[in-house]
Order: structure tokens, then C-alpha cells, then sequence
């Protein structure tokens, strides 16, 4: 069974004395939009919640502790003409079974540009970074209109949204069906089946894997290639709101990797204090940039 990423997100912050649990976002239907074209004539956007490497912000390679500051990273636009070194580094991104070795996996955007030169589809002049953020309110009333007046400037008609840790697919999701109200269609590529289920969305392409491969298994392009594929297919087929495909494909890795996800019976108490001290820095740094955006 998938995990349920809301159950054991509460257990571990509980458990770090935080007893105030989050309270996901949940709706019953979603809004849909039906492609309005054929594929290959279809202008196609990505839309990531990754963010650009920082070298002021400490390591961001593989397995890195750093995380909050590119978390709520605000990134829209990015030159299709240049490569980008775009990383994940959330907090609950599976860092036990999975290395995050390949952008390609939350950043799919080589791959899409060798489709659109085969002309699968048309792809959009830039690809939009979306802010990974708790609040909801934020999402859904600053980021998520952000999201679709840069869509509507270049004529985008679908997006595909790679989502990471368990936020990152709630914030997604809100902005999924944003997007699609306003009459862009857009499928939703993750692993947090709970989450995106609970908030409801258009379109989903779940992928049983650990958090952070939304795009397909890591330096496997067969793999990536098949849940692209996938994802375009979902786009074209689905002919009523709250489509969700599962991959067929399994994670390639140790098979514990869902038992030990989140595991509180695995950490000791020195690492519950420095669990709690990470929540606590970037408790205090979405704040402060919260804040900022207010006063600005």
C-alpha cells in the first residue's frame, strides 16, 4: 500500500512536541479542463517546486541537511536556452533510499525539450519554480494567481506540475486546480498519493516510489521516458476531473524504504532534538519571508 503521508507526517511532528497537527487541505471535486487541442499543437509548460542552487545557503548536494531557504525560494521563469541547476533539499524528502543525484527526476525538462523538437507538443518559453508553502491561504491567493497570469502571458494551454516532499504536493495540487479553473489543463506528477487525493486534483500520475521522484526512477532514462509518457497519455485520455493513473512501475531499491520513512522507533533522543532544531529553523525562516513579502 502507498504510504500515508498525512498519518505519519502528524505522528512525527507530534512526536517532535509540536501538538498543534497540520491541517491538510481537502476538497471533494476538482475543477477540469478537457485539452482543447490535439497534443502536438498544444503549448506545454513545466511547473516545478524545485529552486536554483544557492551557494550562499550551505550544501545542497545529496543527502544535504539544508533546506528551508530554497524551500520557500520564490522561482517563475527560467530561460529554456540555458542549463539550470535546479535541487531539492525539503525536510521530509526520502534521504535513507534515495539520492538526489539526478535533476531529472523533479526537473524533467531535458527530456521535454527532446520531445518537443520530435513534435509531441509545442513547449512553452519558460518553465515556472512554484513556492512550497504551509499556507494555504498564501497558495491559493498570491502564488497560485502568480502561477497563472505568467501561464496566460505566454499562451500556455497545459502545464505538467513535479511535486516533492508532502507540501510540495498539497501546494501543487492547490495550484493544479487554479490553473485548471481558469482553463489550463495540467496533470500532476508525484509519490504522496494521500495528499493529492485529499485536495483533489484534475489529474494525477501517482509513482509508488520515496519522495523526490515524481519524473521517473533515478539514472533509469527508460523509466523516466515511460512516466512521461505516461503523464502526456493522462493529459490526452482523462474525460472527467479526478483522474488518477498509478505507474506500473516499482522502486528498484530496498524494499524497506516504506517501512523506514518517518520511522520514530529508529531515532534516538539526541536526534529527535536535532529533528525538532531543523523544524524550528525553518519554521522561523517561512516566517520571516512571509513576513517580507507582506511588507513589500
Amino acid at each position: 500500500m502507498p504510504i500515508s503521508y498525512m498519518t505519519r507526517t502528524r505522528a512525527w511532528y507530534l512526536a517532535l512536541g509540536y501538538d498543534n497537527p497540520y491541517v491538510w487541505a481537502r476538497h471533494e471535486d476538482a475543477p477540469f479542463a478537457s485539452l482543447a487541442k490535439a497534443l502536438a499543437e498544444t503549448l506545454l509548460t513545466l511547473v516545478t517546486t524545485a529552486a536554483p542552487y544557492q551557494p550562499d545557503k550551505g550544501e545542497q548536494g545529496p543527502g544535504a541537511p539544508y533546506n528551508a531557504a530554497a524551500k520557500f525560494y520564490r522561482v517563475y521563469s527560467g530561460d529554456t536556452d540555458k542549463d539550470h541547476d535546479l535541487r531539492i533539499a525539503h525536510v521530509a524528502i526520502d534521504r535513507k533510499h534515495t539520492r538526489m543525484t539526478d535533476s531529472n527526476v523533479w526537473f524533467p525538462l531535458p527530456l521535454l525539450r527532446r520531445m518537443a523538437k520530435s513534435g509531441r507538443f509545442r513547449l512553452a518559453p519558460r518553465f515556472h519554480g512554484f513556492p512550497t508553502n504551509r499556507s494555504q491561504r498564501q497558495t491559493t491567493s498570491v502564488d497560485a494567481p502568480e502561477l497563472l497570469a505568467r501561464c496566460q502571458a505566454d499562451g500556455v494551454e497545459a502545464a505538467l506540475l513535479v511535486a516533492n516532499c508532502p507540501v510540495c504536493h498539497q501546494s501543487l495540487a492547490l495550484a493544479a486546480r487554479h490553473l485548471e479553473a481558469h482553463g489550463i489543463a495540467t496533470v500532476l506528477m508525484g509519490c504522496a498519493r494521500d495528499v493529492v487525493e485529499h485536495c483533489a486534483v484534475p489529474r494525477f500520475l501517482f509513482s509508488d516510489f520515496p519522495l523526490g521522484n515524481a519524473a521517473g526512477r533515478p539514472h533509469d532514462p527508460a523509466s523516466q521516458k515511460a512516466t512521461l509518457e505516461l503523464a502526456l497519455k493522462l493529459l490526452q485520455d482523462a474525460k472527467t476531473s479526478r483522474a488518477a493513473w498509478q505507474s506500473p512501475q516499482v522502486w528498484q531499491g530496498d524494499p524497506d524504504w516504506k517501512r523506514d520513512y518517518a520511522n520514530l522507533e529508529t531515532l534516538t533522543a539526541e536526534e529527535r532534538a536535532r529533528l525538532r532544531e531543523e523544524a524550528e529553523t525553518a519554521r522561523l525562516i517561512a516566517r520571516a519571508v512571509r513576513e517580507a513579502e507582506v511588507q513589500t
